[in-house]
Order: structure tokens, then C-alpha cells, then sequence
């Protein structure tokens, strides 16, 4: 289905971002995956024993330079890129009275700035093959808000802003750009969370389970295939009902 094709996975050494490797690896792409976590090589190995290339590259998508300077080295490596996924992202918990400026900056720098630093270092030689897969993990909480989270889900909807417009942008050439809202999705960020917030959510989903990251990385494996070639500038909302 991918077979031909280089994935950039951001955040991709664990959780979310890991099965997505994972699951376009087994698509057929070969992977590059940005990460600040040294757990980023191991990944790799595993996608290597799968038989696809891979390649790890420790990087702080908030700086600009640093991002361009990594994607000219994948260029090199991998002759081209195909198919971003802005998967990497953080949270600092705490009510707006308590809120350090600070904790509300970072979350931005990392989350939205960084799908658009992503993005930008990818557009030409994504341009230029008139072809290319952009898909931004953002989440329901930034279409539906969550106390003690104002930082991350301004983050959040700004990703599903960003993703629309740049949709109208790149149409013309071939560009898809989507983003998907997970809901709660089993990974070491949501395990941190107390028993009784986790019955809360439990409550409100249809389906009865909580989501697993394979539940989102099969969605991407779609959004990044060519059968997905006529769906741009949409948001799917991948928890088991929550948010309905």
C-alpha cells in the first residue's frame, strides 16, 4: 500500500507515535522518526527487523533550524519524504488560576509550533513531487475543551485550524493535510492519570473500552494511502463515540 514511500513519524519513539511507525512500516513505507527520547533507536531496530529502512533523528522540533537542518539530512539518506505525521506532543496539567506562564508556552512551542516547523521543512520536496500525505494528531479535548487543560487544548485546536488552512494551501498540488482527535487512548501519558478521572471518561464511551494506539495508527495508515487521495481539511474523531 506504501511501498515506495518515506514517513516522518514526530514523537515516534513510543505510545501514539510508535504504532503509527509500526503500522506504516507493515504499510510498506520506510520510516524516520524525530524524537528527544533515546528510545527513538530501538524503535528503529524494530522497524529494521520488519525489513523496511529506518532511521532515528534525536531533534527539538520547536527550533526551526534544527528541524530544516534534519530533514536535509533525510533527504540525503532517504531521497525523499512522502508522508509527515505530526504525532509529537506534551502536557502540563494544571488549572488557568494556577497556570505558569511558562507550563502554557512550552505546551504551544511543542504541540503547535512544532507541527508547523514540521511541516514547512517537508513542503518542498513534497511540492515538488506534486504528491504528499500531512496528517496532525490533535484530540478532543481540543474540540471539546477540559478543565486544568487550557494550554493544551488551545495547542490542540490550533492544530485543527492550521490543519485547514494549509489543506486550502496545498490542494493544488497533490497535498493532502488531515488531522485526527484522538479520544482516550491507552498510552504512559494517560496511565499517569487517577482512577476516578479514568472511570469518568470510561462513563462516556459508547463503545465500551478505551481506545488503543493501534486504534489511531490504522486510521493514518488510511489517511497516508492513496485511497484516502480525495479527503483533505477533515478532523476524525477517533474515540469510541466520546465526544458524541
Amino acid at each position: 500500500m506504501l511501498e515506495g514511500r518515506v514517513s516522518i513519524i514526530t514523537g515516534g519513539a513510543r505510545g501514539i507515535g510508535k504504532a503509527i511507525a509500526m503500522e506504516l512500516a507493515d504499510a510498506g513505507s520506510d520510516i524516520v522518526i524525530f524524537d528527544v527520547l533515546d528510545e527513538g533507536v530501538d524503535t528503529a531496530r524494530e522497524i529494521e527487523k520488519k525489513g523496511r529502512k529506518a532511521g532515528f533523528y534525536k531533534v527539538d522540533i520547536t527550533d526551526l533550524d534544527a528541524v530544516n537542518s534534519v530533514v536535509e539530512k533525510v533527504l540525503k539518506e532517504f531521497g525523499r519524504i512522502d508522508i509527515l505525521v505530526n504525532n509529537a506532543g506534551i502536557t502540563r496539567d494544571t488549572l488557568l488560576m494556577r497556570m505558569e506562564e511558562s507550563d502554557f508556552d512550552l505546551v504551544i512551542k511543542v504541540n503547535l509550533k512544532g507541527t508547523f516547523n514540521c511541516t514547512k521543512a517537508v513542503l518542498k520536496p513534497m511540492m515538488k513531487a506534486r504528491w504528499g500525505r500531512i496528517i496532525n494528531i490533535s484530540s478532543i479535548i481540543g474540540l471539546m475543551g477540559n478543565a486544568g487543560q487550557a494550554n493544551y487544548a488551545a495547542s490542540k485546536a490550533g492544530i485543527i485550524g492550521f490543519t485547514k488552512s494549509v489543506a486550502k494551501e496545498l490542494g493544488k498540488r497533490n497535498i493532502t493535510v488531515n488531522a485526527i482527535a484522538p479520544g482516550f487512548i491507552r498510552t504512559p501519558m494517560t496511565e499517569k492519570l487517577s482512577d476516578e478521572v479514568k472511570e469518568s471518561y470510561f462513563k462516556l464511551i459508547p463503545l465500551g473500552r478505551f481506545g488503543e494506539p493501534e486504534d489511531v495508527a490504522k486510521v493514518v495508515r488510511f489517511l497516508a494511502s492513496d485511497d484516502a487521495g480525495y479527503i483533505t481539511g477533515q478532523v476524525i474523531q477517533v474515540d469510541g463515540g466520546l465526544l458524541m
